[in-house]
């Protein structure tokens, strides 16, 4: 199928992130929200990434207009119906997910392939709320989305040779690098990431070393850009135990255990970054 028109459901971080991306390289993208003044939010958002791209030389003001022309937002994917691709990226909550694909799958044109931005959520369950579950595919997106170049291809149980093949070809052309996963909790990335963060938070709660300092080590010492506790934060507390808890629940090993003061800081309301508060404090600009 030749692949023009493009729904994204989910104006978040990572929805207009995957927008952005879409509508830079060429496609005709809606962008859906459940409220109007939420869709113009994440319009502004692009827009704002955009011109943040033109100032930094990545992008000409040429392409930022295409871009910006080539955007749509609504309100429901039934304003978007015919696309030939879309993106789900709402919040994980398996529940709405199975909602959402059963809107895309009676919006969408025929033959069309319905993607799931989930970055633990099992894809195969996803696809059987649709018509043709070999037309499903997990495709999760790194934040941001339009600096990060992995893509992490998600094959449910039907998901086609074909739809596969799609996607993979889609990814390299938005310039991203494609790296494949079977269907299982937390595939890749958060099946390695997520007990090495729940770890670090271990390591605090025991009192084996300061934030700061577990932090140093795994930047000094493994060369990671970013501290373990720091990058939570900027995932968000509430993701992390979210997605802990699936690992937990999809393998019934203690291993994946959400540490007990992950499960504090987001009883309290400590989020990280979102709310102004995590493992660090982040004043409001």
């Amino acid at each position: 199928m030749d692949i023009q028109r493009v729904c994204v459901v989910g104006g978040g971080t990572m929805g207009n992130g995957i927008a952005h991306v879409f509508a830079l390289h060429g496609f005709e993208t809606t962008l859906v929200e459940a409220k109007r003044e939420l869709a113009d939010k994440a319009a502004a958002a692009v827009a704002k990434n955009l011109d943040r791209q033109t100032a930094k030389g990545t992008i000409t003001a040429e392409q930022r207009q295409a871009a910006l022309s080539r955007l749509k937002t609504a309100l429901s994917p039934a304003e978007a119906k015919g696309f030939q691709f879309a993106v789900e990226a709402v919040s994980e909550r398996l529940d709405l997910k199975k909602q959402i694909f059963r809107e895309l799958d009676a919006a969408a044109a025929p033959g069309a392939i319905l993607a799931t931005n989930t970055s633990s959520l099992p894809v195969t369950e996803l696809a059987a709320v649709v018509r043709d579950p070999s037309r499903v595919i997990g495709m999760h997106f790194m934040n941001p989305v339009p600096v990060m170049k992995l893509v992490e291809i998600i094959r449910g149980l039907q998901t086609s040779d074909e739809t596969y093949a799609a996607v993979d070809a889609l990814t390299r052309t938005l310039g991203k690098t494609p790296a494949v996963a079977k269907d299982f909790p937390g595939f890749i990335s958060n099946r390695v990431l997520m007990p090495m963060i729940n770890e670090a938070i271990f390591c605090l709660m025991e009192g084996v070393s300061s934030k700061e300092d577990i932090d140093t080590i795994m930047k000094l010492g493994m060369a990671h850009p970013m501290g373990p506790l720091q990058l939570a934060d900027y995932i968000g507390l509430d993701v992390c135990l979210a997605i802990m808890n699936v690992l937990h629940e999809g393998f019934a090993d203690s291993k994946y255990r959400p540490c007990p003061l992950l499960k504090q800081m987001v009883q309290s309301g400590r989020l990280g970054v979102k709310s102004g508060r995590g493992f660090y404090d982040y004043p409001a600009k």
